[in-house]
């Protein structure tokens, strides 16, 4: 199965431009690119239902992981289990660029958010 890019139609959650490669599918994972212009964060939340792994394609971001403080650039990743609470930020003035998987796969009704 191929699914190109530029058939992904884009929608802004908080801020965050989010291209959902999964939507629709029946999988045990789901995948999304997430672009987080400067300045933009994702509120505090947590899953009930999938761990995450945040893969930093471009940019640098500033997550908090219960607690702790991770500052992250291109290339590295961000594990998040479920459960844990979360949040992050663009704190440069340049746009970031994110890969997101869910496994299990995304379900927004089992997403907590805080703030």
């Amino acid at each position: 199965m191929k699914i190109e890019h530029e058939s992904l139609e884009a929608f802004d959650f908080q801020g965050l431009e989010i291209r959902d490669y999964t939507a629709g599918l029946d999988g045990s994972s789901s995948m999304a690119e997430i672009t987080v212009p400067a300045g933009a964060r994702h509120e505090r939340a947590w899953s009930k239902r999938s761990d995450k792994y945040y893969y930093v394609i471009d940019g640098k971001l500033s997550f908090i992981v219960d607690k702790q403080a991770l500052k992250l650039s291109a290339g590295d990743v961000c594990i998040i289990h479920r459960g844990a609470r979360f949040s992050y930020e663009n704190q440069t003035k340049e746009t970031a660029k994110l890969l997101i998987v869910h496994t299990p796969s995304f379900a927004l009704d089992e997403e907590i958010f805080e703030e």
